[in-house]
């Protein structure tokens, strides 16, 4: 992959690349729809990714090209910069934005994209894109930030200049990532601590069921309010600021302070999610997949009948994985109403087990997923030229 990229990258520029970076994307194991609820998520980064190819120029101009999309842009250094339409381009900008708003001295790039992650899929493509160009920034001109300032920048180019309302998860995975390892992310403090995954005889399946995710904003922010008005009922007699702050047993004492029925539903599923991610910790350092596979199948069972937020794509392929005894578990991943899902298969048995899940699934929906083998890999870094 490296030698084709810098090939690519001579061909387009004319003359031989600096440096070439990796971000890489990530999915959620489980934890999902907590982050905005102050509790615990564990993701992981995987080896699907970004690359960053460039070299510094000295004409003060930023040129964007990628190997993904048609449209480019060069665009000059400036004070400051603003979102210009739907552009892929306008993730790497927001970042340049924040160095030269941070008051950075930055000079001239010319840059080569490329990313093996499925566009739209739930698996953080766009978190990948504005760590990576973070990381290379801040690398080539010793701008002196940390790793968890590059986080907190790149949530901001999300929240402010793209304008999603999306909490820290996915830039957090794909910049502190580690090798065979999930973090077991507090999103309240930002307290994190990895966790060793042994895999043993399975691999990481992630399974695109090509869905685009149309509902998933609108929705998104009707499950934030949901869950306002949860913790607000709670707070009647609770001393707490997040759902998470309570765990199941304390919720069942006090879930009669919740008289919208589907409100409580909405809670229930955050507070044992919460609980369901120490308990997958516990399995993790204990290497049992087996018991970590069952509490994915509880966790999409909680995001499908008490959360809502599954789909009958997703579903499906849930609902397959069950009946294949060479799968430990599955479970969506991500915001829902289409993009990923994620199962532990048997390594020896992956591509058996990707050809009857695309006839099952193309049978019931219509049309094929997509299938993915990945291993857990680490965070944002800078590659060999060599490679």
């Amino acid at each position: 992959m490296t030698s084709h990229l810098l090939q690519k990258f001579n061909e387009i520029y004319g003359q031989q690349a600096g440096h070439i970076y990796f971000s890489p994307g990530r999915v959620n194991l489980i934890g999902e729809h907590i982050d905005y609820n102050g509790g615990l998520v564990m993701p992981c980064a995987i080896t699907l990714g970004t690359y960053l190819v460039l070299k510094v120029n000295n004409n003060g101009v930023f040129r964007f090209r990628s190997l993904n999309f048609d449209d480019s842009l060069d665009i000059e250094l400036q004070s400051s910069y603003e979102k210009k339409g739907k552009s892929w381009t306008n993730y790497p900008i927001g970042v340049i934005d924040q160095f030269v708003n941070g008051g950075k001295a930055l000079q001239g790039l010319d840059m080569l994209f490329y990313g093996n992650i499925p566009i739209g899929s739930g698996l953080s493509s766009s978190a990948a894109i504005e760590i990576v160009t973070a990381f290379a920034l801040n690398d080539l001109f010793n701008c002196g930030y940390s790793k968890l300032q590059l986080v907190k920048m790149c949530k901001a180019v999300e929240n402010d200049f793209i304008g999603l309302n999306s909490g820290i998860m996915d830039q957090f995975a794909v910049a502190f990532g580690e090798k065979d390892k999930a973090l077991l992310l507090n999103c309240d403090t930002l307290d994190y601590k990895p966790v060793n995954i042994n895999l043993g005889d399975f691999v990481l399946a992630i399974i695109n069921t090509n869905k685009p995710r149309k509902l998933a904003e609108s929705k998104y922010n009707e499950r934030v309010e949901e869950c306002a008005n949860a913790l607000k009922a709670l707070q009647q007699e609770l001393d707490i600021n997040y759902l998470c702050d309570i765990d199941t047993k304390t919720f069942n004492q006090y879930q009669h302070l919740i008289t919208n029925e589907v409100v409580k539903k909405r809670a229930q599923h955050v507070i044992e999610e919460n609980d369901r991610v120490r308990h997958a910790a516990t399995a993790l350092d204990n290497n049992d997949i087996l018991e970590f596979g069952r509490l994915m199948y509880a966790s999409h069972n909680s995001l499908q009948y008490l959360y809502e937020v599954s789909g009958v794509e997703l579903d499906t392929v849930v609902d397959y994985c069950k009946t294949n005894e060479r799968v430990a578990g599955a479970r969506m991943t991500g915001a829902g109403f289409g993009g990923c899902a994620i199962a532990l298969v048997k390594a020896d048995h992956f591509e058996d087990f990707s050809k009857n899940m695309i006839e099952y699934y193309t049978g019931k929906i219509g049309y094929a997923p997509s299938a993915y083998r990945s291993l857990i890999g680490d965070g944002v870094g800078e590659l060999s030229l060599a490679e």
